[in-house]
């Protein structure tokens, strides 16, 4: 790629910079910052899906028009943040004569106020304060550099050695999904196939294909990826997508935290429980989605906390709304967590439709003295919850309905065709089949590398369910033909447990629910009614999503969700006291965890799977092609072999053959012609009724994968068939 083309990739992330500026909050709120990131992350995630649904639908999914756009949502951005600078200047010049004679006229609460801290919330956190009229973002700058050096003045050692092992673990990350090229086993059946596809047609339609999972499952990790593709021309910065979404569940996490009552500590323990959860650092240099679907998911929850404390402004609405589309379009398994925590927003809100103004800051203050007045604009403030309420959902729809229509069209419903929904979703909403799902999902979530006690407890819970009338095996609770139970406490990304984190995150929701005031003496009722939420979400996914071995990775979400009780639970026991004898004992065994949680942290940085930085596989020492295929290395050199047939054959028009979950994506690199354009892949089985595959005999050349026979029954008579174990290529005669 040229370098005016790298440098136009750097425009999203100048453009998300920018934006943190414009949208810092106007009126005081816990944790500035991180609510301005949220904001921004929202707004550039919603105009990266809209640029592609409007582009896709003028099938000008192209490099020009994808960087042009960008261009001009950076050039939008910065005007945005100068008017803004330009305005609180203006307001600052005003206050100050007026404050001069004891008369306060205006004040400036946002990017470009004179005020350089914003007000700390409940917890005491305060952040960096907005940027100063003539400084802008080099004054915020200046103020994060002011933080870092009263932490590193005001910090204990503990605190000190969290930060350092949190930044510590996300650099590392990072340098991982920049030397790994992308290796995820779904993401070469679909995930990167579908973009590679939309880039070929320069539209979004769908396509004839073999894999359903192409089409119908929800693509808004993929558009960010068809960005960063169009891009950069290749897949070079793909793993950046779920780094970036780590970053981004640290921040909403952290943000739950401080408005829950939770200070420093509590945050940077939540911080450091997630950053160090083996999945989470797998995940991170992957271009798998669940990240980027709990970091959508928490930006809703930290977005709902808000509606606890005072009534939405039309901004905050908006954000909602973008919070629940984005989760939406990315893994509908995420609307599980948002669901519940917009039922707590809108109830929330009702609440403070009918209390005075000025109680809208303090939950837990008394209405006393509304009477009659406070009735009469309760009437109006329902309204205006269920105006904003509806709004909410057209944002949410805005975002996520152009692609369901496309779904609705092509199978009649708007979750795709029956084998979409019946394989996943449970067939069964009986109690006993329910409470048999949560126990085998649990098992899995929370497996640890004791095989006797994986078997015992695995054992128990099939004897179980057998006693209360439930096949711990049926098919109506259990995807596919897998077989209950599998390990699944191996640093792999698809199945990997998370014991510490669950089991901690599981204390602190069952004394978040029983005894709220001793975690935070602050917020207590908004503590109590956030872990029921979670709990509720949990309950849902239990009971809507049949147990799979890579289950966990579903239930991500619902962690990243969680992690924030267990930081503040653990919190909370270090500020307790207790009976000198207990407190040693208590402080020791959490300090244990937290040394368990680091060192499961690094040992799934260096040795996880298909990742890692030492051993056979590392990304210091493995070639690209050899990267690509550690999931199935006896796979690499039969795509190679079959790809350098078809390209000395001349081959332009390629039929593919291959079933459910085959991969496709090497195809797409491998039959590049010179120039790195995409070869023109034509799918010669379908399982879409309205697009029929092609004829194999308008074909140049046939790849496939898988079976063999299933490869014999369409290459044309006459032609040449060549198939290894894997894979296969055919050419008609004279090529």
């Amino acid at each position: 790629m040229s370098a005016a083309g790298w440098m136009v990739v750097v425009a999203p992330v100048a453009a998300f910079v920018v934006l943190t500026s414009v949208l810092w909050p106007r009126r005081p709120a816990v944790a500035p910052l991180r609510l301005a990131v949220v904001r921004a992350a929202l707004l550039t995630g919603v105009f990266a899906v809209l640029t592609v649904e409007l582009l896709g639908a003028l099938r000008a999914l192209t490099l020009p028009a994808v960087a042009g756009a960008w261009l001009l949502f950076l050039a939008a951005a910065v005007v945005a943040a100068r008017r803004r600078q330009h305005r609180a200047a203006m307001a600052s010049t005003v206050a100050v004569p007026a404050a001069r004679t004891g008369t306060l006229v205006g004040a400036a609460t946002g990017p470009g106020a004179a005020t350089p801290v914003s007000p700390a919330g409940p917890s005491g956190d305060a952040e960096p304060g907005p940027a100063s009229a003539p400084g802008g973002l080099a004054s915020a700058l200046a103020g994060w550099r002011a933080r870092l050096t009263d932490f590193r003045r005001t910090a204990s050692r503990g605190e000190r050695l969290l930060a350092g092992t949190i930044g510590g673990v996300l650099l590392v990350e990072l340098l991982v999904a920049l030397l790994a090229e992308p290796n995820n086993f779904d993401s070469q059946t679909y995930h990167l196939p579908k973009v590679e596809h939309w880039v070929a047609q320069g539209s979004l339609d769908f396509w004839p294909t073999a894999i359903h999972r192409q089409v119908t499952i929800p693509p808004g990790a993929e558009y960010l990826l068809l960005h960063l593709r169009l891009l950069t021309g290749g897949d070079a910065l793909h793993n950046l997508v779920q780094w970036a979404a780590a970053l981004g569940c640290l921040v909403a996490a952290t943000r739950v935290v401080a408005q829950l009552g939770g200070g420093r500590r509590a945050q940077l323990l939540t911080a450091f429980l997630l950053a160090t959860t083996p999945m989470v650092v797998l995940q991170a240099t992957s271009t798998q989605t669940d990240l980027v679907a709990a970091a959508w998911a928490g930006c809703a929850g930290t977005l709902a906390l808000d509606g606890l404390r005072r009534r939405a402004d039309l901004g905050s609405l908006l954000a909602l709304g973008a919070a629940t589309g984005l989760t939406a379009l990315t893994k509908t398994s995420g609307l599980l967590a948002v669901g519940p925590l917009l039922v707590l927003w809108g109830i929330a809100q009702l609440r403070l439709a009918f209390r005075p103004a000025s109680t809208e800051l303090d939950p837990g203050s008394s209405s006393a003295g509304a009477g009659s007045a406070g009735e009469r604009r309760g009437a109006a403030g329902v309204a205006r919850t269920v105006a904003g309420s509806l709004l909410v959902l057209l944002v949410a729809a805005a975002v996520v309905g152009p692609f369901l229509a496309r779904v609705t069209v092509e199978f009649g419903h708007p979750l795709g065709p029956p084998r979409l929904r019946e394989s996943i979703p449970m067939e069964r909403h009986d109690p006993p089949s329910i409470l048999v799902n949560a126990l085998r999902i649990g098992h899995t979530a929370f497996d640890t590398p004791l095989g006797p006690l994986r078997a015992g407890t695995a054992a128990a819970i099939s004897d179980g369910s057998r006693a209360i009338g439930v096949d711990p095996q049926d098919r109506a609770i259990t995807f596919g033909r897998e077989v209950f139970p599998v390990p699944a406490w191996y640093p792999d990304e698809d199945r990997v447990a998370f014991p510490l984190a669950g089991s901690l995150a599981l204390l602190g929701a069952v004394f978040a629910l029983a005894r709220p005031a001793r975690i935070s003496a602050t917020a207590p009722v908004a503590l109590r009614a956030y872990a029921l939420a979670v709990v509720v979400a949990v309950g849902l996914h239990t009971a809507t999503i049949k147990w799979q071995p890579w289950g966990n990775r579903l239930l991500l979400y619902a962690l990243v969700a969680a992690v924030p009780l267990a930081g503040l639970w653990l919190d909370a026991l270090f500020r307790r006291r207790l009976v000198p004898g207990r407190r040693s004992v208590a402080i020791g065994l959490v300090l244990s965890m937290l040394a368990a949680s680091a060192l499961a942290g690094v040992l799934a940085l260096s040795y996880g799977f298909p990742r890692r930085l030492v051993g056979a596989g590392s990304v210091f020492t493995t070639a690209e092609w050899d990267t690509r295929f550690l999931r199935r290395p006896q796979w690499a050199e039969e795509f190679r072999w079959a790809a350098a047939a078809v390209r000395a054959g001349d081959a332009r028009r390629i039929g593919l053959v291959q079933q459910n979950d085959n991969w496709e994506y090497p195809w797409w690199l491998l039959l590049r012609d010179e120039q790195g354009r995409s070869p023109e892949l034509v799918a010669l089985q379908s399982v879409l009724p309205e697009r029929p595959p092609a004829d194999p005999a308008t074909m140049d050349a046939i790849v496939c994968t898988g079976s063999r026979t299933a490869c014999r029954k369409l290459v044309p008579a006459g032609w040449t068939l060549e198939f290894r174990d894997y894979v296969g290529y055919a050419l008609p005669p004279g090529r």
